[in-house]
């Protein structure tokens, strides 16, 4: 019974991912057919339109020219490359890409062994999907046995408290929260302090979503760390940056600034399956070289997937007729 669970849930997933991506898939691939019909092999003009491709499709300028100066090479060394060939080769140099840039595939909703509780602060602007990702985080830590407590320390918008509050309801987890206007620091720390003494294994804080100068947005999330640590020294584990994927570019130049101001361990990137931009993962792969860890690929709790690189690439290129 478990091992047709398993297949069933890997299917399943493999389906939503499929999915989330469709928009992403059939644009960007739609742009290459038109640019290389009636083209026998790849020569600098189809390597200039697929620049171009790849730049509108939010992959970003240095992962375009790292992509296109990979190909350049294999044409090169290759002296004939033909257009039918070109699938393979863009799929491979992606694939490749990814792997060197050094981020970890995670399979599942884990937390390491023997540290308890894990807490996750989760940073990023207000209207990319934050408290709803923290929800659904809770859901999958909570459906893979753990116990969690959330933390709504984003006091400064009674809708974000509210908002939580809704998710832990559904998820069935409880909302540690104060006043609005309350001291974010204050209930980080009467959040992990809670969940320390119910015997939790994870903590997910919502912090302030606005991205105000990088001075103050450090000195805040600063604060957090600090007075958390009088509880758990090792607190946070994990600061989550959450980035909304259907901004393209403009995701990338949050996160560079989240980046600089405090110390962001890994990316979650949201509503994937709304937009034709999902190239934007592979830069932000690639560039920040912080790993992506999550993907938001729906509305659904079950939509949000571990980043996978392997199973990211193939089912981007899945189909696909050039």
């Amino acid at each position: 019974m478990g091992i047709f669970s398993n297949i069933f849930s890997r299917k399943e997933k493999k389906e939503v991912l499929d999915a989330g991506l469709e928009k992403t898939k059939t644009t960007f691939f739609g742009k290459l057919t038109r640019a290389i019909a009636g083209k026998s092999k790849v020569d600098d003009e189809v390597l200039d339109q697929l620049e171009e491709i790849l730049i509108t499709s939010d992959v970003g300028t240095d992962t375009t020219i790292d992509i296109i100066q990979r190909i350049e090479q294999r044409v090169a060394r290759d002296k004939y490359v033909s257009t039918s060939e070109l699938h393979t080769i863009l799929k491979e140099e992606i694939g490749n890409l990814l792997t060197q840039s050094g981020n970890e595939d995670t399979e599942g909703f884990d937390i390491p062994e023997g540290h308890k509780p894990y807490v996750i602060m989760v940073v990023g602007v207000n209207g990319v999907g934050k408290t709803t990702t923290i929800g659904k985080l809770a859901y999958q830590f909570k459906k893979a046995g753990l116990k969690v407590v959330l933390g709504a320390a984003d006091t400064f918008r009674a809708a974000a408290v509210e908002q939580l509050v809704i998710w832990g309801e559904r998820v069935g987890v409880p909302v540690i929260k104060q006043q609005m206007g309350s001291d974010p620091a204050s209930v980080a720390y009467d959040t992990v302090n809670s969940a320390k003494a119910q015997g939790a294994d994870v903590v997910i804080i919502d912090t302030a979503g606005r991205l105000h100068n990088k001075v103050g947005l450090m000195n805040e999330l600063t604060k957090i760390k600090k007075v958390m640590q009088k509880v758990v020294p090792t607190a946070p584990d994990e600061i989550l940056l959450v980035l909304d994927g259907s901004t393209g570019q403009n995701a990338y130049e949050q996160a560079k600034q989240f980046i600089k101001a405090t110390d962001v361990t890994s990316l979650a990137i949201t509503k994937l399956d709304g937009t034709a931009k999902g190239g934007v993962v592979i830069g932000i792969s690639h560039q920040l070289k912080v790993p992506v860890k999550y993907i938001g690929l729906g509305e659904k709790m079950t939509d949000l997937q571990p980043f996978n690189r392997t199973e990211f690439v193939n089912s981007l290129f899945e189909g696909s007729n050039i």
